[in-house]
């Protein structure tokens, strides 16, 4: 890596990688949309959203990376960045916001206003309970996720993996690279046993407790929130794993190291969103 930075604010050249990512989202949301739906074929455009994805997201941090380890970043250009992630992290705060807000709405006030209704014309056997062992319609008995067992060892995973990313983080302030390899590793192996689980738990849910999309608000709600932090767990373990690999590659350094913090703000962000899901969610 170069010794020394230019001394003004470097702007790369344009780039098509953001039109690239645009593409792979709506790839991934078309196929999300026609697979939950049921539509034949649906994985062509998912699967090639999410390859068109990878290729993005390798391509785009390859040519960052690139730049850093040639010293065209300044301080300045540091500074933007941290700026840029802590935007993008509140942005995830208030994404995550939406649907604890969705979830306090459900529980607090749509579940009992229908339960308080004199008339009850669509549903009126329906009572009002959360969470609800069958669906407003009465024909799709489910049961609901307890917190204990699955849940419980995934918050114990994601706890334990915020530990081992902290500590590889004072391996690398220390300049102990063999701390902060393995302790890169563990986390990313300790991500990956969480979303291995998360399947499992999925798989155990819809086949053996009948809980599925369609089970009323609750299952919806399940699902939706969920699955949108497993898919923020994946992202945050790929990138997690490319700073695994720039170590090995002897990249970073106590004073030259902010992916590997910007990495280490979503993994640690994404803790803490399990965390409220699971009492929220899966406990209360």
């Amino acid at each position: 890596m170069a010794t020394t930075q230019q001394p003004d604010y470097y702007v790369p050249a344009p780039s098509w990688w953001p039109f690239k990512g645009a593409v792979a989202l709506f790839g991934i949301g078309l196929g999300a949309s026609l697979l939950v739906n049921s539509v034949p074929f649906s994985w062509v455009p998912l699967s090639i959203g999410v390859a068109i994805l990878l290729w993005m997201l390798f391509g785009w941090f390859g040519d960052v990376i690139r730049e850093s380890e040639g010293g065209v970043y300044s301080k300045r250009v540091d500074i933007s960045f941290r700026w840029g992630m802590g935007w993008f992290i509140f942005s995830e705060v208030m994404f995550f916001a939406a649907f604890f807000g969705t979830l306090y709405y459900l529980r607090s006030i749509s579940v009992p206003e229908l339960g308080n209704m004199e008339h009850k014309i669509l549903w009126p056997d329906f009572k009002a309970m959360w969470p609800m062992s069958v669906a407003p319609n009465g024909t799709e008995p489910y049961q609901v996720m307890g917190p204990w067992g699955l849940p419980a060892w995934n918050t114990l995973i994601l706890l334990t993996s915020g530990v081992t990313l902290t500590w590889a983080h004072w391996g690398m302030m220390e300049n102990k690279r063999g701390q902060l390899k393995l302790g890169l590793l563990l986390t990313v192996l300790l991500g990956a046993l969480f979303l291995g689980l998360q399947v499992y738990e999925y798989a155990h849910a819809w086949g053996d407790l009948g809980l599925t999309m369609a089970s009323g608000v609750y299952g919806a709600s399940f699902y939706m929130m969920t699955g949108f932090h497993g898919m923020h767990v994946f992202i945050g373990a790929l990138m997690l794993a490319v700073m695994y690999f720039r170590s090995v590659k002897g990249h970073f350094t106590a004073e030259h190291h902010f992916a590997f913090e910007a990495a280490a703000w979503y993994w640690h962000f994404v803790d803490v969103v399990w965390l409220i899901l699971f009492v929220f969610v899966y406990w209360l």
